[in-house]
């Protein structure tokens, strides 16, 4: 019999280096919302793969900004509680930016016991690749990274030199998740979180912060000709009487686009056809109250 192995994996870095994308592409299936916005991953997500007989947990984080309310404070918990409990990361990198703050201060805070991996993501950006090498050598003066992988996501180049990193921290012990799973979220919150990527996409830059979905009703049924229909009503809320307006749209146009474009993205994803409901509801300044945060399953 052969014997099982694992490795778990934390996805740390600033917003928009590309953390989330990495994680899909390393699973193979989207699983976390990813939107040129910052602040997408609000929450911890965990990915799973399991190839041959080595299982990979990665745990998707959101990106180190400051916090500005308690949505954001539980944000910054959640990276900071990431960081104390990691054995074995990637840290994801933009080679087109300088160096930040908040990652001199990330990496101070490694331990000397943990595996970092540094991800240099988004290299088919640079036309000018010797500015890459002093990227490299900026970084690895600052940690003794266990190895260094410029990758480009996008064009899914370097994905199996991750991989390869990787391995070598995998150790002997049990799968501890079904081998066909891919992640730990439920059902509900893929879905609200493929309607409020949707919603980002099409949004203005001023809104998309301060909306959060809910399922509300879930129901499977089969039609008169037999064809199984997954029947799903979703309320987008919003802080502002006039961010509604704008979600909502001219004749409901742009309510109707992110719906068209989220149903689309929940039938590829469920392999089920999807008769998806949205509704628009203010509920003013949720981000700074915990009892709806909670509700939203964001604490």
């Amino acid at each position: 019999m052969t014997n099982t192995k694992n490795v778990f994996i934390t996805i740390i870095g600033r917003p928009n280096v590309g953390k989330s994308s990495l994680l899909n592409a390393l699973i193979g299936e989207k699983i976390a919302a990813v939107s040129a916005k910052p602040q997408t991953t609000r929450t911890k997500i965990t990915g799973v793969l399991t190839k041959d007989e080595t299982q990979y947990v990665f745990i998707d984080t959101p990106g180190m900004h400051k916090a500005r309310n308690k949505l954001s404070e539980h944000m910054v918990k959640t990276i900071n509680d990431s960081v104390a409990e990691l054995e074995t990361a990637l840290l994801v990198v933009d080679c087109t930016k300088s160096i930040s703050e908040a990652e001199r201060t990330l990496v101070s805070e490694f331990s000397k016991r943990s595996h970092v991996i540094l991800i240099v993501n988004k290299i088919d950006l640079l036309e000018d690749k010797s500015l890459l090498m002093k990227k490299l050598t900026e970084y690895s003066s600052l940690y003794d990274f266990a190895d260094i992988i410029p990758i480009s996501v996008k064009e899914n180049d370097g994905i199996d030199l991750v991989f390869e990193a990787i391995n070598k921290f995998a150790v002997e012990g049990p799968h501890y998740f079904p081998d066909d799973m891919l992640t730990d979220q439920p059902e509900k919150v893929i879905m609200a979180e493929i309607i409020r990527e949707k919603a980002l996409n099409n949004l203005s830059d001023e809104i998309p912060h301060g909306i959060a979905v809910a399922i509300e009703t879930l129901n499977e049924r089969t039609d008169r000709s037999g064809e199984d229909i997954l029947d799903i009503t979703a309320t987008i809320y919003c802080e502002r009487e006039s961010h509604k307006g704008i979600i909502i749209g001219k004749g409901g146009s742009m309510l109707r686009k992110i719906g068209e474009d989220a149903r689309t993205e929940l039938q590829s994803f469920f392999a089920i056809k999807v008769n998806l409901q949205c509704w628009v509801k203010v509920k003013e300044g949720w981000r700074n109250r915990e009892g709806l945060i909670k509700n939203f399953g964001l604490d």
